[in-house]
């Protein structure tokens, strides 16, 4: 029993990968020049387990890069430049590749497998160096620094925007488009409080990155939280706010300030009246 159990502690550990289906990607594009333009975009080399695989599908993007079609000639040929023909099996292993898989349908698919596998290990792995920084790294904000540019590196590499076809992008404008046909003068998005910014936006819309910018000291932190303000209290949105310029405590004395309508001076120095209090809900 005690060697059972150990045996299977020792499988447990095996870092996820599915060999299979990096072999039917790879035989896939060798069997169908034009595959690899579905993966491209999102399945890199080192998302594959074995190395000899890895080496492979470098070399079929080499390939792919130069307009080269990829088959049991030009691959040889190319893993033959990078020196590592024979540490992948030669052609017999390539020609395995081929045999290993009938059609290249679902290559998008069994991608998406082997990047998904690839994604746990890489945790694992940043997991693992994290509890090392833990035991070797005497101060504890350059631990926390430290990790989260590990774990920020591991959700870029998994994070990826897919082609979408214009005909998608149509159908759901052409939907939109009648929606506020049949709600002229409603806005597109949520609205900011300020008429005028509204007319020019159409609201705040998803999806829009938009600047406040202006000279120091003219209100832009104020009107801001004023809009954050607003959006959350009257169109229940959350709302988060960040400021290098500001505590946590001066944003709320300016979101009473704004809300109970109270001197921002009688809140800094504490000189309030019974009728703030009441405002301010106490």
């Amino acid at each position: 029993m005690p060697a059972r159990k150990s045996q299977k502690n020792k499988n447990a550990l095996v870092p996820p990968h599915d060999t299979d289906a990096e072999k039917s990607v790879l035989g896939a594009l060798l069997i169908d020049k034009d595959a690899v333009v579905k993966i491209v975009e999102f399945l890199r080399p080192k998302h594959f387990y074995k190395s000899a695989h890895e080496y492979i599908y470098q070399a079929i993007l080499n390939l792919y890069e130069t307009r080269e079609p990829a088959d049991l000639i030009t691959v040889p040929g190319e893993l033959k430049k990078l020196g590592v023909l024979e540490d992948c099996g030669g052609v017999a292993y390539l020609t395995e590749l081929v045999n290993f898989v009938p059609t290249a349908a679902n290559i998008e698919a069994y991608a998406k497998l082997i990047k998904a596998d690839a994604m746990r290990r890489f945790l694992f792995s940043t997991a693992s160096e994290i509890g090392d920084l833990a035991y070797t790294e005497d101060n504890v904000d350059d631990i926390f620094d430290k990790a989260e540019q590990k774990l920020f590196s591991v959700s870029q590499d998994r994070s990826h925007q897919d082609f979408v076809p214009i005909k998608e992008i149509l159908e759901i404008t052409f939907e939109r488009l009648d929606e506020l046909s049949k709600k002229k003068g409603l806005l597109r998005g949520i609205p900011t409080g300020v008429k005028n910014l509204d007319k020019m936006l159409s609201g705040l819309q998803k999806e829009n990155l938009v600047i406040l910018a202006a000279r120091p000291s003219v209100g832009k932190s104020s009107l801001a939280i004023n809009i954050a303000q607003y959006t959350a209290l009257n169109h229940n949105v959350g709302v988060c706010f960040f400021s290098l310029e500001m505590g946590r405590e001066a944003i709320i004395d300016r979101m009473i300030s704004s809300q109970g309508d109270i001197d921002n001076w009688r809140l800094a120095t504490g000189n309030l009246e019974t009728d703030d209090f009441e405002k301010y809900g106490i």
